[in-house]
């Protein structure tokens, strides 16, 4: 009786104890984090930006949960949005006119515009109308005081998803903002219509799904796999954005061995998903002179990398010259993606109806990939450009 007490005292204390250091590593993370943001909108608001727009003040972040644009002719309430959003993991640019807007949304991407409604020069009305027919992707907030609320009502006409009524708290706020990300979220999925966004330098890559990025310089063949020349004239190869999402992960990555001799169309890189393995063809011809061993060692990590750290191997070229012609680049492969879009929903409408993405939790998702019809899908969409074999 007494071993059995002893026994059971032992097992409490341990769970207690691990409780315990869960909850205060939890809370160290929470407050580096909290630092990490506290240093960064300190930082931010340092930076000289306006060059870009006379008010501009920006705070970035690594990996925001949104970024956003606010404009508002009162300082105090963008102060206080800096505070707020950012602290919360927000990006966030402030402006004090509805002009400085419109040039920023020209040059940037952002998630959601907060507008005031009554700003001298271009009020909320204006703004709105100008940001939805520029970029009809921003989400725009227009912020409002109680007397305007008819105005603010009719802003969504125009195309704002919504409204806030001021003064509201901090926690008014991030509540709001908070339903907003995840309506916004709800929608993209809903449509689950894939945006192509060809990158510049400057310009941040999407981890979205349903956004696919081309970057500019960066040769695109039409077995989807890309090839970044290098300065010492080496080609970089790894897997295009559009098989990595639509894919969402892989279970094993084969590598080709160093020094092997590739022919354009020959198999350079092999992914197993599920039972089925994938044959990247070489979209160039050459010797292999460099591997990413990081995928062979962490294959769940290729389609949650950036673009280019996503690459396979590298090749030194043997026909470059010849070759090249075949691949596409820029806008030319923006109308391919766009064709190659078009080709995955129509055969997902033939094979499997509606691909809109349901409303289900990340292991219902998970468990949704592995359906044996979109596996279906995925393999019918891919066979055209790739050696998909079978695994008994």
């Amino acid at each position: 009786m007494v071993v059995a007490l002893i026994v059971i005292t032992t097992i409490v204390v341990f769970v207690l104890v691990d409780l315990a250091l869960r909850m205060l590593l939890k809370r160290a993370h929470e407050n580096r984090i909290r630092t990490e943001r506290e240093q960064a909108l300190d930082i931010g608001l340092r930076l000289d930006v306006s060059e870009e727009a006379p008010s501009l003040k920006r705070v970035e972040l690594d990996n925001p949960k949104a970024r956003i644009l606010a404009v508002d002719d009162e300082e105090i309430v963008l102060s206080s949005f800096r505070k707020l959003l950012v602290l919360a993991g927000y990006a966030i640019d402030t402006v004090e006119t509805g002009s400085e807007a419109l040039g920023l949304i020209r040059k940037n991407d952002y998630d959601f515009v907060f507008t005031d409604l009554k700003m001298p020069g271009m009020d909320g009305v204006e703004v709105t109308k100008a940001v939805k027919h520029l970029r009809p992707d921003i989400d725009v907030i227009v912020i409002t005081g109680y007397a305007s609320i008819e105005t603010a009502v009719e802003t969504v006409k125009f195309g704002a998803t919504a409204y806030i009524e001021k003064p509201f708290t901090e926690d008014e706020l991030l509540d709001f903002v908070k339903t907003a990300l995840i309506a916004r979220e709800a929608n993209l999925e809903k449509n689950m219509r894939h945006k192509i966004r060809l990158i510049r330098p400057g310009t941040r890559e999407s981890e979205s799904r349903f956004e696919l990025n081309v970057p500019a310089g960066v040769f695109i063949s039409p077995q989807h796999a890309w090839a970044k020349i290098e300065p010492n004239g080496t080609v970089q190869i790894g897997l295009d954005d559009l098989v990595r999402k639509i894919f969402g992960k892989f279970d094993h990555v084969e590598l080709p061995p160093m020094a092997q001799k590739i022919e354009k169309g020959d198999t350079l890189f092999t992914l197993r998903y599920g039972d089925h393995s994938l044959k990247i063809p070489s979209p160039l011809s050459g010797k292999v002179t460099s591997v990413n061993s990081e995928h062979a060692e962490h294959p769940e990590w290729l389609t949650i990398k950036p673009f280019q750290l996503s690459w396979m191997c590298g090749i030194e070229p043997s026909n470059l010259a010849a070759e090249l012609p075949d691949l596409k680049i820029g806008r030319d492969s923006v109308s391919w993606y766009q064709a190659e879009i078009d080709r995955f929903h129509k055969l997902a409408n033939n094979l499997v109806g509606d691909t809109s993405a349901p409303e289900t939790n990340k292991a219902e998702e998970d468990e949704r990939f592995k359906h044996a019809e979109y596996m279906k899908l995925l393999i019918e969409f891919s066979t055209p450009f790739l050696q998909v074999e079978h695994s008994d």
